[in-house]
């Protein structure tokens, strides 16, 4: 069973930065077109960026310009590098496939972001 692990949340000032990372046992993402999510309270989970599979990147446009994703095929990770935060950044980040598949959310990582 694939397992999902994202991390680098935390709490930041607006304008500052954070980097999150993903992983997956079996590095089954690497492979395939991945994305970022993010899901703030009492919304809907929303496609934050993606890339496929040779490496194309596309964002939502309320991050366009700040965020940045990447992947590391050595450390078998991908990140999401988050510059210039704001207040309605803060969610919780969850990484998957795109389109993403339901046996793959992992917990995420919260960002909270204080103004």
């Amino acid at each position: 069973q694939v397992q999902v692990v994202e991390s680098g949340g935390g709490l930041v000032q607006s304008g500052g930065s954070l980097r999150l990372s993903c992983t997956a046992s079996g590095g089954i993402f690497m492979i395939h077109s991945m994305g970022w999510y993010r899901q703030a309270p009492g919304k809907e989970r929303d496609l934050v960026a993606t890339i496929d599979g040779i490496g194309w990147t596309k964002y939502a446009d309320d991050v366009k310009g700040r965020f940045t994703l990447s992947r590391d095929f050595d450390n078998m990770t991908m990140y999401l590098q988050m510059n210039s935060l704001k207040p309605e950044d803060t969610a919780v980040y969850f990484c998957n496939l795109n389109p993403p598949d339901s046996r793959y959310w992992g917990h995420g990582t919260q960002v909270t972001v204080s103004s």
